[in-house]
């Protein structure tokens, strides 16, 4: 997907419903630029704050389902807040990110517009946010069911050990034993060992 500027109306595509008009009070609210982008492998989000007359400027991949794309967008809003309210002088993940984090969500929550599944595992989120969008397990897991399936594609811990699965750049790895909350994977052409996070998604190579 080309990384594209989206027009507000056109945000109600991405969005679950209801929850359209209380992102669009913030955009405007703040004069936030965002842009919808393509699949990033390390990140769903991006934040950055307003400088020498700039705006705001957030993105947010677009291939993510509608209930991850408003979590993300939530997520990178309230690096704004808290910019907005500390500047630089607090940390990027810190206990204030978490407060304004913790708040936009609740709202949403109120709103009843995630499914019963994604809404308990938010819960969760709340009472200590992850400082990564990827970095939530367990919310993955439950987002992931909302996914438009893709042939062949798969979660490192729904394939059995031993599989041989690849990721981008065509890299193939074969899954091993499991180490505390990751998987030990052997990458086929270097022979180097990675860990893999249980939630990564790959796809998984046959014959």
């Amino acid at each position: 997907m080309p990384r594209k500027e989206a027009p507000l109306l056109q945000l109600q595509d991405y969005l679950p419903e209801g929850s359209f008009e209380g992102v669009a009070h913030y955009l405007q609210k703040h004069k936030v630029h965002l842009t919808i982008t393509r699949q990033r492998q390390t990140v769903l989000g991006d934040y950055r704050h307003a400088h020498s007359g700039s705006t705001h400027r957030i993105s947010v991949n677009g291939n993510l389902n509608k209930y991850a794309f408003l979590i993300t967008l939530l997520h990178e809003l309230a690096h704004l807040f808290t910019y907005e309210n500390f500047g630089n002088r607090v940390q990027a993940h810190g206990q204030e990110w978490k407060n304004e984090f913790s708040k936009i969500l609740a709202q949403f929550l109120l709103k009843k517009v995630f499914p019963v599944d994604v809404e308990k595992a938010l819960m969760r989120t709340l009472q200590n946010p992850a400082a990564s969008s990827c970095g939530d397990e367990k919310l993955l897991r439950v987002l992931h069911q909302y996914d438009d399936k893709k042939e062949g594609v798969y979660l490192v811990e729904q394939l059995p050990q031993g599989s041989l699965f690849k990721i981008k750049g065509n890299r193939i790895f074969k899954k091993g034993e499991q180490v505390r909350k990751r998987y030990k994977c052997l990458e086929i052409k270097t022979g180097k060992l990675y860990l893999f996070s249980p939630v990564f998604e790959v796809e998984l190579v046959t014959g």
